[in-house]
């Protein structure tokens, strides 16, 4: 005789947010912060050399113009970082998600089968 069961529920892990999805949620509030950042970065240099005479940026004027330069291509290049690691971690909740649900459906099937005998 088959008895129709119901699936078991969908565990605690999959129900709330997991581990990485909460650090895939932070990483990219970090990102979005550190790219708002470059961008207020690069406003603020382009008014200090615009405002700034072209005589007076010598010595340590210049050096500052230079580092904020530099500062801002870093805060950049971590803004793509940052959105390239946060697309590895999606990538790997979709992998675990699949897998869940894959060991659900198996574990489903087995009690579905031991039912039966």
């Amino acid at each position: 005789m088959s008895v129709m069961s119901k699936p078991p529920p969908l565990s605690s892990a999959t129900a709330a947010p997991t581990a990485l999805a909460r650090a895939l949620d932070h990483n990219e509030t970090v990102k979005d912060t550190v790219a708002q950042s470059a961008d207020e970065l690069l406003i603020i240099h382009a008014v200090l050399k615009q405002e700034i005479p072209d005589n007076v940026q010598t010595g340590e004027v210049a050096q500052a113009l230079q580092q904020a330069d530099e500062l801002e291509t870093k805060i950049k290049d971590t803004a793509q970082e940052l959105a390239q690691v946060n697309e590895v971690l999606a990538q790997e909740i979709d992998e675990r998600a699949d897998l869940e649900r894959e060991l659900l459906a198996t574990k489903a099937a087995l009690v579905r089968e031991q039912a039966k005998s």
